[in-house]
């Protein structure tokens, strides 16, 4: 008497068999721009019972590491996008556990030391006593910034506390003329002790198969009051991505900065020629005669004629100790205020900065943020303008992913 009720039980597992077995498979697809596109940091939502993504898989059987994040947004890297061309990817379930970190946030030494790989990607200043030598003043002393940074080969392309910029610290991003209550603190010379920009916490940082970082808050302060005040909150939002099957290894990273009045009054920012993003290239670039490359977006390669022009990115670069060329591209966001935005070209030394200032005054307002976001490619090698504007196309339209399937 109970073989019907068999029968229909294996009638239902037959039936979910056969519908599971004609389900769409999950599939993405970027659609086709007019430029090729490189780096491209894609993200799609996931429904709650799709979070067992892993992977995706090209159309050559490549395969690559999908990392979701704690909202459900599951994101991996387009090594390369050819202009003109539709790319397809199937979505690969991996279980409930994700892939294994491939980027690691790990203290070291008081510094957060992040690496891609096993291979050391950069470091996050967070320990103000590990100087680098005996003869650095307080007033300059300083956490809160990215140093040093390394080239795939592992050449390192930054500098901290230069000898004769000792307030120069490999990526760092405070405002140089200011106005403030009445007074005119220099947040980025601190060695006149107007201003200062210091670390105040991290708050987090996480590890991931295709991304990990950190968020920490910062401050300016305004020494030149009767007593100290802060006139600048700061956020920043660091995230270094793993990224292969590029044209040439790169290490990849970004850096999304916000700030906010700190005060009821506003930070005034009259026009100037430097300030509030800077970029210290290594030390052997140093000097009038040393061999610090520069290559604008532009085509620009002169640091003298590229001075005061502007730039959807800049590279610095130069040999390193066994001669081998090494450099960082530092790729602006369209978004970012006033962009492309000008840019401070060195004469002497290796460093550059992106001045919104150079176009006209303007103001931080109480009750508003300022944000600012630059992506950073790291390479060996000459510098390749039509690959590097690539990167900036991928960083600055990536391609909006459609999921069918899920």
């Amino acid at each position: 008497m109970r073989f019907p009720f068999l029968a229909v039980a294996l009638l239902i597992a037959v039936a979910g068999f056969a519908a599971a077995a004609s389900a769409p498979i999950p599939r993405l697809t970027l659609p086709p721009a007019a430029m090729d596109r490189a780096g491209q940091v894609i993200g799609f939502p996931l429904p709650a019972g799709a979070r067992d993504i892993a992977a995706v898989q090209d159309a050559a059987g490549r395969r690559h590491p999908v990392q979701i994040d704690a909202d459900g947004t599951a994101r991996f890297v387009v090594p390369w996008q050819p202009a003109g061309a539709a790319l397809t990817f199937t979505l690969l379930r991996g279980g409930a556990e994700q892939p294994a970190p491939e980027v690691v946030v790990a203290a070291e030494r008081g510094d957060l030391r992040v690496s891609v790989g096993g291979e050391p990607v950069l470091q996050y200043r967070v320990d103000r006593a590990a100087l680098p030598r005996a003869d650095i003043k307080p007033e300059v002393v300083r956490a809160g910034y990215i140093h040093p940074v390394y080239s795939p080969a592992g050449r390192v392309v930054t500098d901290d506390y230069p000898s004769n910029h000792v307030h120069h610290h490999g990526i760092w991003t405070p405002w140089t003329k200011t106005g403030f209550q009445g007074r005119a603190p220099d947040f980025w010379n601190m060695q006149n002790k107007t201003g200062a920009e210091d670390l105040v916490a991290v708050d987090r940082t996480w590890s991931g198969a295709v991304h990990g970082g950190l968020e920490a808050r910062l401050r300016m302060m305004d020494r030149s009051a009767p007593q100290p005040v802060v006139a600048v909150n700061e956020t920043w939002r660091l995230v270094v991505y793993a990224l292969s099957g590029v044209p040439r290894p790169v290490r990849l990273f970004d850096l999304e900065v916000t700030q906010s009045c700190a005060t009821a009054d506003p930070l005034i920012l009259p026009k100037y020629h430097y300030g509030s993003f800077g970029f210290r290239g290594a030390g052997a670039w140093n000097g009038p005669g040393a061999a610090a490359r520069f290559l604008t977006s532009e085509g620009i390669t002169d640091r003298i004629k590229g001075n005061d022009t502007r730039a959807r990115w800049v590279y610095l670069g130069g040999p390193t100790p066994n001669g081998a060329l090494a450099g960082t591209t530092t790729l602006g966001h369209p978004d970012n205020f006033r962009a492309p935005l000008p840019v401070r070209l060195h004469p002497d030394m290796p460093y550059f900065s992106f001045v919104p200032q150079q176009l006209g005054e303007f103001r931080l307002e109480p009750g508003r943020t300022y944000v600012a976001r630059y992506r950073f490619i790291v390479s060996d090698g000459d510098p390749d303008r039509a690959i590097l504007d690539a990167y900036w196309h991928g960083y600055a339209h990536p391609a909006a992913a459609v999921v069918v399937g899920l």
